[in-house]
């Protein structure tokens, strides 16, 4: 049975709190009425998006709110919701100004141009899919990213938060396709490599020059699409059939001409006299836009540096190739010469090196190189095959060195160098995109006593083993010979385990807890060593989203050796315990680990926190128990041994009820958690 509708009073107490007009003076008593005219699952929807908006920004929830009504008879409720949720994103990027514009341009959304917005194919569902096919097209790598519009500048694509041409959800998401195919031809096949500004100046109007220049571009480089993915093809003239006008008779001809296997940009430059004469111009719905400025940009800042680099690698070839030669000092002779000959073999760059005529084979960086140089080129230019001579180029200058994670708080923030998690909201019911700035550094070794491990059931020593005098005392009681069975041996194909430690190091760990979890740190890697199990031990904490750092003790490569002892023992408290960025990330080195068991264990002293922020409470409850959640999923078994006496009051809804253990006592965590990890394991 349907609800009955919630009054306009009803409504008007909930905006009171959710809009906080106490204090903003926003008059809800108007839109309570506006929404007393909708059917309950509509009210519902509305105000549930008031709600989840305001844990954002209460400007954004109100004006939703004023806008919302007037779009439901035209907007799905889907997009409606998608384009709420970009609103937030574009919050979250830039900040509330950015954000009203979305909202505004919601408000004015042109009812005939997106009727079928129903069937639309949303950036954030195709966006992975997309980014797996450019990754199986050849040339440069391009990431996918969302934007105003569709177009590329040669190093990344951008396409639109909705694509609704059509009213099938298959055929926009064809047709999504099909525009990332031909912004990816653009930089295979040579549209980039002029400058179309300075080409069009010359007309009297550059515009109308830029647009047919474009045009004949996306005609050469639709056939080239027709022999490299003639399926896509296929798709890409239907779509066209549903969408776009007919061409001219003269457009046919300048199709036909530009169809040519040899066909370049420079034959569109050479009909583009006889095109701009054309009363029309075809506009074609899967074209994009060209970004000149930008694609000027992204070029600028490529060049130099990619020269610099191939000079530097060809140099070290050199240098490797020399070692391979014998010892004897030859004779004086020329220059060494290298030649790269490009090759496209169906559709597949590659590239064939020499070195003074003998073939070498490039690492997979060169060829990557080489490849990028090539797309700007049309060739490898001569200049760029002198190996770089001794001191030449600063190569931390040139090639992208990992940033020294303090050395980003000297000066102004940013976040070059830094991994990009996101994080759930739980207000807003939705994760917040590239939110948590997480940087990942080495916890300094320290070589002190703290290294001398404490060897148990000794014959000898300097105190008492009390656990060994109670068992013996307990055999001498009752007459019992002891067991010759004093080892263990580990059938090694029976295990095939990868476990994770994260472990807390935030400013709360001072002291008996820092203390206690050194000792339980080494105690495990001294029984994971017995054990064989692969194993990786990292540190958390932070200040803010904008500073997450994780600490590594011990990657699953390292050897344990007195380097990762050094680095347990300089294990100090830093900071606050904002969590989910820090599960997110341990879940993705777990997940690149071939094991059939695969278990992530965190040792924490409390609840997640963080300084003066929204995720201390509930959000970072939520947050850290979405990420468990998706850890989970992907087959990883989360864990956590906890100090925390309060811990009952979360850990059961973050964890479940059977993935935690509660330590009472801080000086129990040694002796407890290699017992705790067998029977986890076991």
């Amino acid at each position: 049975m349907a609800l009955a509708p919630l009054t306009a009073g009803e409504m008007e107490a909930s905006l009171h709190v959710w809009l906080d007009t106490e204090f903003t003076y926003y008059k809800v008593d108007q839109l309570a009425i506006e929404l007393d005219r909708l059917a309950r699952d509509e009210q519902d929807f509305i105000l549930g998006w008031i709600r989840r908006i305001a844990s954002t920004h209460i400007t954004l929830a109100w004006q939703f709110g004023r806008r919302a009504p007037a779009l439901l008879p035209h907007m799905e409720l889907r997009l409606l919701e998608a384009w709420a949720l970009h609103t937030c994103d574009v919050f979250d990027r830039t900040g509330l100004q950015n954000a009203l514009r979305v909202m505004e341009q919601v408000d004015s959304f042109d009812v005939v141009q997106h009727k079928n917005d129903a069937a639309g194919a949303l950036f954030e569902e195709i966006s992975p899919v997309l980014g797996n096919f450019v990754c199986g097209l050849s040339g440069r790598r391009l990431r996918i990213e969302e934007g105003d519009a569709a177009w590329t500048d040669g190093e990344r694509i951008v396409l639109p938060p909705l694509i609704a041409a059509l009213s099938d959800q298959d055929d926009n998401f064809q047709l999504a396709k099909v525009t990332v195919a031909l912004l990816w031809a653009q930089t295979r096949f040579g549209t980039l490599r002029i400058d179309p500004v300075a080409v069009t100046a010359q007309y009297a109007d550059p515009e109308r020059a830029l647009n047919h220049l474009y045009a004949l571009e996306i005609l050469r480089l639709s056939a080239q699409i027709k022999r490299e993915l003639p399926g896509l093809h296929r798709e890409m003239q239907r779509l066209r059939s549903l969408l776009d006008a007919p061409l001219s008779p003269a457009w046919h001809v300048f199709e036909a001409r530009l169809a040519a296997s040899d066909a370049s940009v420079a034959d569109s430059l050479a009909l583009l006299d006889s095109a701009y004469a054309e009363p029309g111009c075809p506009h074609f719905s899967d074209q994009g836009c060209l970004r000149p400025d930008a694609i000027a940009a992204a070029r600028a800042a490529r060049i130099d540096k990619e020269k610099a680099r191939l000079r530097i690698k060809l140099a070290e070839l050199l240098v490797e190739q020399q070692a391979t030669q014998s010892e004897t000092p030859p004779a004086p002779e020329p220059e060494p010469e290298f030649d790269i000959t490009p090759r496209d073999e169906n559709g597949q760059l590659d590239f064939e090196i020499t070195l003074d005529d003998a073939p070498i084979a490039p690492p997979e960086g060169v060829r990557q190189l080489l490849t990028s140089i090539y797309l700007d080129f049309g060739e490898i230019p001569p200049d760029y095959l002198t190996p770089a001579g001794e001191g030449e180029y600063d190569a931390s200058r040139v090639f992208d060195q990992p940033e020294d994670p303090d050395a980003v708080w000297q000066g102004t923030y940013h976040e070059k160098g830094a991994v990009l998690y996101p994080e759930w909201d739980h207000g807003r019911q939705h994760y917040r995109k590239n939110w948590c700035v997480m940087r990942e550094k080495t916890v300094a070794p320290v070589y002190d006593s703290f290294q001398n491990r404490l060897d148990k059931r000794q014959t000898q020593g300097d105190e008492i083993d009390l656990d060994a005098l109670i068992e013996a005392l307990a055999d001498a009681r009752d007459g019992s010979e002891m067991s010759d069975r004093l080892f263990q041996r580990m059938h090694r194909t029976e295990r095939n385990i990868a476990v994770a430690f994260l472990v807390d190091m935030s400013g709360s760990t001072q002291g008996w807890i820092n203390e206690a979890e050194r000792e339980a740190l080494i105690l495990l890697c001294e029984a994971l060593e017995l054990l064989g199990d692969r194993y990786a031990i990292y540190g958390f904490s932070g200040t803010t989203r904008k500073r997450c750092e994780l600490f590594r003790i011990k990657t699953f490569d390292d050897r344990y050796d007195d380097e990762v002892k050094a680095r347990i023992s300089g294990i100090r408290p830093q900071e606050y315990t904002r969590m989910g960025f820090a599960l997110r990330h341990m879940s993705k080195l777990l997940n690149q680990v071939e094991a059939k068991t695969r278990v992530l264990i965190t040792l924490s002293d409390g609840r997640p926190d963080d300084y003066f922020d929204v995720y201390r409470g509930i959000y970072g409850v939520e947050d850290t128990r979405m990420a468990l959640q998706e850890a989970a999923r992907t087959g990883i078994h989360p864990f956590c041994i906890t100090l925390d006496r309060d811990a009952r009051d979360y850990l059961p809804h973050m964890y479940g009820a059977a993935r935690y253990v509660i330590l009472d006592d801080v000086r129990q965590l040694p002796i407890k958690v290699t017992d705790i990890y067998r029977r986890l394991t076991t």
